[in-house]
């Protein structure tokens, strides 16, 4: 399964969708390449490859992608032999539009999704006719809308499930204008709306804490939206891919996931 094949960057006019790499490039056919986000999941998968990889013989190597859509894409075509960015509802959603066949391996953190704003001190404080911006990809923008409902700012119709959007709304007391818009972009609005539901790894490149800076924050408690390492289905069983997951199940890892994050990412373990 091993291709290190080089990706190069890559702007598409709608969306600024940017690939950006990191890591040494290398044709060693040994190498285990996998495509992560920055925040946290490239940071968890450098430590792993500078402090516990040389133990159990691992050749890590770590791509930053900056979206999410490429990565599945990279993974399934073998530009990369795993991943290391998404939650189950996100995955299968992916799998079923795009016919992919990736799958989850080991889950080593949560990231709560928070309500920020720069206008706004609390839920009370936003006005009448707030515009509140979503990621617009299908499983995070319902997923939004689930920590608006919980806070009472809208209610969804009933038997609503993983893919509601603004038009699954039934209730909205405080007339809220919903604006969608790409996940990666929640952070880089915030300033021109009124609110913003930006995901925690999102918030935590953008220097915000979900813990201390969100006026709502999702719930760790029964959420499957962990997020897990994953490879292309018949990868599960190779000798590199199981020795990441066992170091990301590791008591290091959940130590510096605490150390570093302060309770804006939650470990698995």
């Amino acid at each position: 399964m091993r291709n290190t094949t080089k990706i190069t960057a890559a702007v598409l006019a709608a969306g600024a969708l940017t690939l950006g790499l990191t890591g040494c490039s290398s044709a060693d056919d040994e190498n285990l390449v996998v495509a992560a986000t920055s925040v946290p999941h490239a940071e968890i998968l450098g430590f792993v490859k500078d402090e516990l990889a040389a133990k159990e013989d691992l050749k890590l190597e770590v791509k930053e992608f900056t979206d999410y859509t490429t990565i599945n894409t990279a993974t399934q075509d073998g530009q990369v032999d795993a991943n290391f960015f998404q939650h189950k509802p996100y995955l299968d959603d992916f799998n079923k539009k795009n016919k992919t066949t990736i799958v989850p391996l080991v889950t080593v953190h949560l990231e709560p999704l928070g309500l920020f704003s720069k206008k706004a001190d609390s839920i009370a404080d936003l006005k009448d006719g707030a515009t509140v911006a979503v990621p617009n990809d299908t499983t995070n923008e319902a997923r939004a809308l689930r920590l608006l409902e919980q806070n009472g700012l809208i209610k969804l119709k009933p038997g609503t499930g993983a893919e509601a959007t603004p038009k699954d709304i039934a209730e909205n007391p405080k007339n809220l204008k919903i604006k969608e818009v790409e996940a990666a972009q929640t952070p880089r609005v915030l300033g021109e709306v009124d609110a913003a539901v930006i995901n925690g790894n999102y918030a935590v490149e953008a220097k915000l804490s979900p813990k201390k800076d969100s006026i709502a924050l999702e719930s760790a408690e029964n959420n499957p939206y962990g997020n897990f390492l994953a490879v292309k289905k018949g990868d599960e069983n190779d000798e590199q891919v199981k020795k990441l997951a066992k170091l990301l199940s590791s008591p290091e890892v959940k130590k510096f996931i605490e150390d570093t994050y302060d309770g804006s990412v939650i470990p698995a373990v």
